[in-house]
């Protein structure tokens, strides 16, 4: 018996529906883009004499120790409890909690008591918190 043998067919690959996929996105993307055009407005500021008035405000410092004690503008707190860390903060601020508040605390400070000082100042209404630190010894790493 002889058979035939059928020919393969060509192996090809038809690029026809990637172009068409390709031109198909490249419109979507012209089309939805936006393009805005910037403009400028030309002002003429006022002009006025006088010197500028310059406001040092001395920040409310807040330090804590390694044994997790407070120490507000240096004044010892008298204990460690919550409210009596607001009051020493309300008094010292004079209740303006516009003020910068720097938190400075000992490495070896227990998380808890720095975490305490900083939602005491922040259910104060202290927006302007900051935590100290200080460089190694070495100069950085």
């Amino acid at each position: 018996m002889k058979f035939r043998r059928q020919r393969s067919a060509e192996l090809g690959v038809n690029l026809t529906p990637l172009i068409d996929v390709v031109f198909l996105l490249l419109i979507f993307f012209m089309v939805s883009t936006t393009f805005t055009r910037e403009t400028q407005l030309t002002i003429d500021l006022p002009e006025a004499e006088g010197t500028a008035r310059e406001t040092v405000t001395q920040p409310v410092e807040v330090l804590v120790a390694e044994d997790g004690s407070y120490r507000v503008n240096g004044k010892p707190v008298a204990d460690r409890r919550f409210r009596t860390l607001q009051a020493a903060l309300y008094d010292t601020s004079a209740g303006d909690t516009t003020l910068p508040l720097v938190i400075a605390a000992d490495a070896q400070a227990p998380h808890a008591a720095v975490v305490l000082a900083m939602d005491a100042a922040g259910q104060m209404g202290f927006a302007r918190l900051s935590i100290a630190t200080r460089e190694p010894a070495g100069g950085g790493r």
